[in-house]
């Protein structure tokens, strides 16, 4: 995720995010109460979520359907059908969910008792599952969108439809899940909608269906996928098709009315991916693209295989070029880092968001010339500031009550970057670059964490490199800039009288 954007980039690119309301509280509609102990909500023990996801269980693959009501203020029925093999035996079942009507719940066929427990849907089969048996959850339910007015996540309303934008903690406002990125699943998606609607969602096509004033489009991935990087796009869309490097099918989602003015920059996507792949290996999915929606988040959206952005941002004049390509190429890295390679836990997030800052400045320098050294050098000028603020890069604060996605702060993007700059100054260029490459590769398609990278990168520097990354990753503040003895923080400025006057 970027953090928000100003209403007119400032030169130094410090993007600080507006207050946003509470998430919205469950909704889940009880119909069947389970019998014995009260239900109660379940986590896997993250230090910035801890009920975010569900002990018990490993997800294979999530199969979604989706029916679109044709307006994007109505509920929308859905069943979501959840594969799982069981790592420990369970009377009980949890998953995360929390803004629709659950109708149903079959557990292997049979149906299963349920009701709600904070933000969980807590499910009780018949029979208990014993440790390693591999079951099949199916729950009927409806899938809310959020009020016109609160975008926190789950279901974004756009002008003509509908977009997801799951970060950190929403996906579990679109469909029951085991919403933690340590849990990663394939996914298939069928998308019923009028005539006249397009629907898109990630990975592959696999069929579109007519049946009297409705289509049924389907899509799958083909890797697995965290699921805050579910996406689904519904609206007035025209998909836009090219190749990428190596033959990759890219296809691309704009407002139909737009598909010409916006040309120019969907076109400019093959070369971001052959620059990319030249820093850092082979692109690691099936297809890419960008999702080009009318609405207005504030963010944009690395959706694996589908990033979302605000059109605005490609159409406002007040945006550079350099910029917003700069933008395109943060949300394109995370294709590698935080989609391919995800986070182990919410603490380990500086993982995605410092390296995809890291390239997005790189691409700016290569390409704009604009510095990396003059960024990093103000990164480390501000960088107790946003330790204090916000924590060390590897241990951010948790957010504010009603604030979930408040995790997203400056340590994490350019506060982690100024890590990575760090890194690259204490083990030399040829060592950091070979250390990159060797991160995506070894880790493709899994979740790992900060002590992960650690030792990798100890491997690769040919030493141990804890105590570095114990100072940078995790110390109250920022240690010298090795190479850089002159790099000083810098004070806040000092608030001027008028900001005291009521």
């Amino acid at each position: 995720m970027l953090l928000t954007r100003p209403t007119r980039p400032h030169p130094a690119l410090r993007f600080l995010r507006r207050p946003k309301a509470a998430l919205l509280a469950s909704a889940v509609t009880v119909c069947l109460v389970a019998a014995g102990a009260p239900a109660e909500p379940l986590g896997v023990g993250d230090r910035i979520f801890p009920e975010l996801g569900n002990p018990g269980y490993d997800v294979a693959a999530y199969d979604l359907a989706f029916t679109y009501p044709g307006s994007n203020d109505k509920p929308i029925a859905a069943v979501t059908t959840i594969d799982a093999r069981l790592t420990d035996s369970l009377k009980r079942i949890n998953l995360d969910f929390a803004h629709g009507t659950v109708e149903s719940v079959e557990v292997d066929g049979r149906r299963a008792a349920f009701t709600s427990a904070g933000e969980d849907l807590v499910v009780t089969p018949d029979h208990a599952l014993p440790l390693g048996s591999v079951t099949r959850i199916t729950v009927r339910h409806t899938s809310d969108p959020v009020a016109a007015d609160d975008q926190d996540g789950g279901w974004v309303r756009t002008t003509d439809g509908l977009a997801m934008a799951n970060q950190a903690d929403a996906a579990h406002l679109v469909f029951p899940c085991n919403d933690h990125p340590s849990d990663k699943a394939m996914f298939t998606f069928h998308v019923t909608a009028p005539n006249g609607y397009t629907a898109v969602a990630n990975g592959l096509p696999t069929g579109e269906v007519k049946a009297g004033g409705t289509t049924t489009w389907s899509y799958r991935s083909q890797h697995p996928m965290a699921t805050e990087l579910a996406q689904v796009s519904i609206g007035h869309s025209a998909v836009v098709r090219r190749k990428g490097p190596h033959g990759l099918p890219l296809r691309d989602v704009v407002p139909a009315a737009d598909k010409k003015e916006l040309e120019p920059w969907l076109a400019k996507t093959p070369d971001q991916i052959a620059w990319m792949e030249g820093k850092i290996g082979p692109y690691p999915f099936e297809t890419y693209g960008v999702l080009m929606a009318q609405a207005s988040t504030g963010f944009e959206l690395e959706t694996q295989t589908l990033s979302l952005f605000e059109k605005d941002i490609f159409t406002e004049p007040a945006y550079p070029k350099w910029y917003i390509e700069s933008v395109m190429v943060h949300e394109l890295s995370h294709q590698w880092f935080g989609d391919s390679v995800s986070p182990r836990t919410w603490s380990d997030v500086w993982l995605n968001e410092g390296h995809a800052t890291w390239y997005e400045a790189l691409y700016a320098e290569e390409k704009a010339d604009r510095p990396l050294q003059d960024r990093m050098k103000a990164a480390y000028g501000a960088s107790d500031r946003w330790r204090a603020a916000g924590g060390p890069p590897a241990r951010p604060k948790p957010p504010a009550p009603g604030q979930k996605i408040g995790i997203f702060r400056p340590n994490i993007y350019d506060g982690a970057a100024l890590v990575l700059f760090a890194l690259r100054q204490e083990i030399g260029k040829d060592a950091f670059e070979r250390l990159e490459k060797v991160w995506v590769q070894e880790n493709r398609d899994t979740s790992v964490g900060t002590a992960d990278f650690v030792r990798l990168a100890s491997a690769i520097g040919g030493r141990d490199l804890t105590g570095f990354f114990q100072d940078w990753l995790y110390g109250e503040k920022t240690p010298p800039m090795p190479g850089h003895a002159d790099w000083k923080q810098v004070p806040a400025p000092a608030p001027s009288s008028s900001a005291n006057k009521s």
